[in-house]
């Protein structure tokens, strides 16, 4: 099973196109995908005020999207092709709590794509993107934490300069960089990078079993 791991330094940068864009443009990886909502302490909400999220009377919930409708982000997933979709909502930190349990969800799946930084902290993925946009000026804690994580950036062509206050990008100096107009989010060259990387750590871990 390889992890992919998709993340962002803000809400509404094309975090879950991307993820939709992946699965369609890769559809023989056969995803699983997961989307990871912490709320509380105004985080998932515009006025700071309790929002959809929030699962009530327990710290975290794990559901699984059957609704092919589009309307919500994991079932844009299915919509876009893939085999499950998952949504793990949690208190403002305590992601930790529903880890086991979606580890127990995904345990089989053939590959698995994650809307995420925070999940940075308890899984090791194969590859993870992260979405910058220039124009949007906050800038999360967890993606500047695992910024130095990036195997790609994408990158929003927005014309204008990047101007984050106290954030550096030299920790992806040298990563690839994979610029995009919306629509789309992922571009022919983004899908090639993926697709690419994917099969050559599957044929590595072949070559493993056959040495063993």
């Amino acid at each position: 099973m390889s992890i992919v791991v998709i993340g962002g330094h803000s809400r509404n940068v094309g975090k879950t196109s991307v993820v939709a864009g992946l699965i369609s443009a890769l559809r023989e990886f056969d995803w699983t995908a997961v989307k990871i909502t912490q709320y509380g302490h105004g985080i998932c909400s515009a006025d700071g005020e309790a929002c959809d999220c929030a699962t009530g009377d327990h710290s975290w919930a794990i559901s699984e999207e059957h609704d092919r409708s589009g309307e919500s982000d994991t079932s844009r997933f299915l919509v876009a092709g893939a085999v499950r979709a998952f949504w793990v909502r949690t208190e403002q930190g305590r992601l930790a709590e529903a880890i086991p349990s979606l580890r127990h969800r995904i345990e089989g799946s053939r590959n698995v794509i994650v809307e995420s930084n925070s999940v940075l902290k308890f899984l090791r993925p194969d590859l993870y993107l992260t979405v910058l946009d220039p124009a949007t000026e906050d800038f999360k804690n967890s993606a500047r934490e695992f910024l130095d994580q990036a195997s790609a950036v994408i990158l929003h062509a927005s014309g204008g300069d990047i101007t984050w206050r106290d954030v550096s990008l030299k920790p992806v100096a040298e990563r690839p960089v994979f610029r995009i107009a919306p629509p789309p989010y992922v571009t022919p060259e983004v899908a090639e990078f993926v697709g690419r990387r994917l099969r050559e750590q599957l044929a590595d871990r072949s070559i493993l079993r056959t040495d063993s």
